[in-house]
């Protein structure tokens, strides 16, 4: 394994080592170098024992993986993975995170640390982190793991990192297209998570303190509009004031904006979200935007032109663990209303698309997860009624499918006020003769 020199990452190794001492959890932010300098600093240590394992491709849920790291760990150690191997015949999240923490205690009694590696090939849903955390929980003290991935979602980190057991590492290096580079003059990274209540992390630190409501909104139409006009920002806050009025009020809060980004940078620097040029407000070069919102359209989009199924499900399977909850849910101005119905059609549509792909592949039991889920988030979709009649005739659930009819007329007619089609009053009618 190739040895990074420390003059190329241009990190000091003794304040790495200070900054993840003590802590349960390293996270690696996205993009960086520090997953090298990681491995550096623990291989050139031989007093300090590092299991790596890289999550596989064909590894996509927590008791693959698992398995997978059981197996490499067997070949090659010994008395390691008793407690983990009885957990997997009767697995549950946090049972299986209780037993690797007890397996990693138990293998030495000196520092041990697990890097997992490509950690974004897993959905981190509900079982995920039911998984972390008991993991962390049970975690010995002289056991430290490393997450690295290109996607840290929100949770189960945040709530660690404000508990004091885990610490973001790297924030202040981005991803360029080609390879890992360092910025000359490194810039402040900013995090956006709009699916849900709405959060904002400066270098890893939540802005808790918007100064009032409109600056908050402001700022995550800035994110959600990344080329907007004065025109249409007016429009959209201050319609009934003046423009005289709607320029003041609009300085004060776009400055406000800047206040609350460049207080967590803390080097007395000014950092806007926005800069003005050939009369638009686009993104700032000052810092480096991630956005979730960004991430999962950007999934979707390209999950519905590939061409290769495994890519397309990818794509969707990393779309639909973006989506976590609707789009600012607790704002209610217009223009998030629309877009949350936007979003909430696109979420649907790769729930449809993976739908479709274990129908494709004759797997009833997920493509009926898929398309159930599907049709919470747009009830009106006849075809996929249509569809979940099917697979329950198929099943042979009867009334499952006679059910599934009712709930098809009852919205039809609550949302257009129309009856079904012909295509699904005749799927009903071969129903009732099978009954």
């Amino acid at each position: 394994m190739m040895m990074l020199v420390q003059d190329v990452t241009r990190i000091s190794l003794d304040s790495f080592r200070e900054r993840s001492e003590g802590k349960k959890v390293v996270l690696l932010y996205p993009w960086t170098n520090y997953r090298n300098l990681f491995l550096t600093h623990f291989l050139s240590s031989a007093k300090e024992g590092l299991l790596y394992y890289r999550i596989l491709g064909e590894h996509t849920t927590l008791t693959d993986w698992l398995k997978g790291l059981l197996d490499e760990f067997s070949a090659v150690l010994e008395n390691i993975g008793t407690n983990l191997r009885a957990a997997l015949e009767d697995p549950t999240p946090a049972g299986l995170g209780e037993a690797l923490a007890a397996d990693l205690g138990g293998y030495s009694d000196n520092k041990i640390i697990l890097f997992i590696d490509e950690l974004d090939r897993v959905p981190m849903d509900d079982d995920f982190n039911e998984f972390v955390t008991a993991l962390v929980a049970a975690l010995p003290a002289h056991v430290q793991i490393a997450f690295s991935s290109r996607l840290l979602t929100h949770q189960p980190w945040y709530d660690m990192v404000a508990s004091g057991n885990a610490i973001v590492l790297g924030t202040e290096y981005r991803r360029n297209d080609v390879m890992f580079t360092v910025e000359t003059t490194p810039k402040p990274q900013l995090e956006v998570y709009s699916l849900g209540r709405g959060y904002a992390l400066v270098n890893g630190q939540l802005i808790t303190n918007w100064d009032g409501a409109l600056p908050r909104n402001l700022f995550f139409y800035f994110m959600d509009h990344p080329l907007v006009t004065r025109d249409e920002i007016f429009k959209t806050f201050w319609p009934d004031l003046s423009v005289k009025e709607a320029t003041n009020v609009f300085h004060v809060t776009k400055r406000k904006i800047t206040e609350r980004i460049s207080m967590k940078v803390g080097d007395s620097g000014s950092y806007e979200l926005t800069q003005y040029n050939s009369g638009f407000y686009l993104p700032s070069d000052k810092v480096v935007r991630h956005y979730d919102v960004g991430d999962f359209q950007d999934a979707v989009e390209r999950a519905m032109v590939a061409t290769v199924e495994r890519e397309e499900i990818s794509l969707l399977t990393r779309a639909i663990d973006i989506y976590r909850a609707s789009f600012l849910q607790t704002i209610d101005m217009d223009w998030i209303v629309e877009r949350r119905k936007f979003l909430r059609q696109l979420y649907a549509q790769a729930l449809i698309g993976m739908g479709r792909i274990w129908k494709r592949r004759e797997d009833d039991q997920r493509a009926l997860g898929y398309f159930t889920r599907a049709l919470k988030e747009t009830a009106e979709r006849e075809d996929i009624h249509r569809e979940v009649m099917t697979i329950y005739l198929r099943l042979g659930m009867t009334d499952d499918a006679r059910r599934q009819y009712t709930r098809l007329e009852e919205v039809l007619d609550e949302t257009l006020q129309i009856g079904p089609s012909r295509e699904s009053r005749e799927l009903f009618a071969l129903i009732e003769a099978q009954s």
